[in-house]
């Protein structure tokens, strides 16, 4: 639903494709079986073929957490506070994917995961997260705040106060809903 603008930063369109998946809007989910989530990987240089091949259920289910945990921390970025829960799955998608600072031949550091297949195509999808995280527009990063959107978006307002991925749309039927039902109440 948001307008288009230009990409943001740190490759961070990645993880907003990845949290918008899952479009509460429609009701359709695009990693709604391994096969799919295979192919989100594989379209996204995460994985290669043979290895999306691999993905189970069990794979699935790990990938919808850490989209879900994802997703929590960016409706804190949008209300404020915490999802205590969301940090510890984010966590555990690093670590089982061994991301860790590299750093090539002239000292350049990089963030990489280290661990190949699965588990490293999901800590590859938290490298602009930590990225961001190190120069303040990771709390950019937020979920609209309809309850019938929740898409993933980057907050480019001037004061980080962006509520909705797109005011003329979320945010104004969010504004009329309140405006009649405190005319009816």
């Amino acid at each position: 639903m948001a307008v288009s603008s230009p990409r943001p930063p740190h490759d961070l369109q990645l993880v907003l494709d990845f949290v918008n998946t899952l479009n509460v809007e429609v009701g359709s989910d695009a990693i709604d079986t391994p096969a799919r989530l295979g192919g989100w990987l594989r379209g996204r240089g995460l994985l290669g073929a043979d290895e999306a091949e691999t993905i189970g259920e069990a794979d699935r289910r790990r990938a919808i957490e850490l989209r879900e945990s994802l997703r929590g921390l960016l409706r804190a970025h949008t209300r404020g506070g915490q999802d205590p829960e969301a940090g510890a799955t984010l966590e555990h998608a690093a670590l089982a994917g061994r991301l860790s600072v590299g750093f090539d031949p002239d000292g350049e550091a990089s963030i990489v995961a280290r661990e190949p297949g699965y588990a490293g195509a999901l800590a590859r999808l938290l490298v602009p997260v930590a990225r961001a995280a190190a120069d303040g527009t990771w709390s950019r990063v937020k979920a609209c705040d309809a309850e019938d959107c929740l898409e993933a978006f980057y907050d480019r307002s001037r004061n980080r106060s962006g509520r909705w991925c797109d005011m003329a749309l979320c945010g104004n039927r969010t504004k009329v809903r309140s405006y009649r039902s405190k005319r009816s109440g």
